[in-house]
């Protein structure tokens, strides 16, 4: 399941013969670095916090296309906010995921690129460094030994007692940070300088997979003129946008089911579409909607914590999963109440009037 609980319940009563289907939405933080006082970087006309935001906001502006999707902002003005902030605020939110987008710099105009950074620790000094500075902003904050309990980002020894994110987090966050770049790369044409394991603490206080973008150097004049056009930040917030709709129908979808996206079963044990035993009757049925993926996924009770009698149709590119089959409400409602103690607390209950 995907780390937040759903609050709440979808109960569907139709008279028309088909189903229809409601999901618990994705919901993405997407934080612009810096902002306010903290202007982050600042060379060749440009500032940090400004193309971070205006990045930002035209990701919203993609996703919110997207009806599955749900947006929230770190900020969306050029105000101060706390690292602290920014990982409350996707916690309390029981996010899916947390994007921060900045920009790089050096003291040097010749490094240019993108790179993405995920929660971890490295010797790899060059690559602390963009650790250090993006932590720095904690000492703009006021009370920040109270907040970071001591927590100094210009030593590395501190970085000791950081905690890394759960195995499968981790590999969340590296894959949609290799897609991110892979797509700045090939449909950008952009340097790809990687993916990096950094101690920041941003990522380490959030509970869900995240990723820091680098966007590439304001330092170098080509690309910080780039950066700054209206045609690069529409292309890098479009490439961003597109690895986070890839990452939610590859994850969130399958999460929703209880099973890793990366390691399903897909071997069936029976042939038709609409598989496993299921009750018919003459009236209409009654099931409890589990889940959706694009992955196909076999109707074994080990796909499905346990649940017997799952059933599968495809419709409109995703596989819907069912948990039973019955012919009265009161008794579909034991089936849900069956199914959200296993954990499926997004799961709701439809009919279907199988006398079409």
């Amino acid at each position: 399941m995907p780390n937040k609980v759903r609050l709440y319940l979808f109960l569907f009563v139709l008279l028309v013969p088909s189903f229809l289907f409601s999901q618990s939405r994705f919901k993405v933080v997407l934080d612009a670095g810096h902002g306010g006082k903290d202007h982050g970087a600042i060379k060749n006309g440009l500032r940090e916090k400004d193309v971070a935001l205006d990045v930002v906001m035209r990701i919203g502006k993609i996703l919110n296309n997207n009806d599955d999707i749900a947006v929230l902002y770190s900020r969306k003005t050029d105000v101060f906010v706390e690292l602290r902030e920014r990982a409350d605020k996707a916690n309390k939110a029981k996010a899916d995921l947390f994007v921060s987008v900045h920009c790089n710099s050096n003291n040097s105009s010749t490094p240019y690129g993108s790179l993405t950074l995920v929660m971890g620790l490295s010797r790899k000094s060059k690559n602390l460094e963009i650790a250090k500075t993006e932590n720095a902003v904690i000492f703009q904050e006021a009370n920040y030994k109270k907040n970071y309990k001591g927590f100094d980002p210009n030593k590395p020894e501190t970085f000791i007692g950081l905690k890394l994110l759960q195995e499968e987090s981790l590999k969340s966050s590296i894959h949609l940070a290799s897609s991110i770049q892979n797509k700045f790369e090939h449909k950008l044409n952009r340097k790809n300088k990687g993916v990096h394991q950094q101690p920041l603490w941003v990522l380490d206080a959030t509970c869900m997979p995240g990723v820091l973008i680098e966007l590439g150097f304001i330092s170098n004049k080509k690309e910080a003129k780039y950066l700054g056009s209206e045609e690069g930040k529409n292309e890098m917030a479009r490439a961003i946008a597109q690895a986070i709709v890839q990452y939610k129908e590859e994850y969130f979808l399958g999460s929703e089911l209880g099973v890793s996206a990366q390691n399903i079963s897909v071997k069936d044990d029976v042939k038709s579409d609409e598989t496993a035993s299921v009750k018919t009757t003459k009236g209409k049925v009654y099931k409890v909607q589990i889940g959706s993926s694009k992955t196909k996924l076999a109707t074994t009770p080990s796909n499905f914590k346990g649940l017997k009698n799952v059933s599968r149709i495809f419709e409109k590119g995703y596989y819907k999963y069912f948990y039973g089959s019955v012919d009265t409400i009161s008794d579909c409602e034991k089936l849900l109440a069956e199914a959200k103690k296993k954990g499926y607390d997004s799961a709701f209950i439809v009919s279907d009037n199988e006398n079409k």
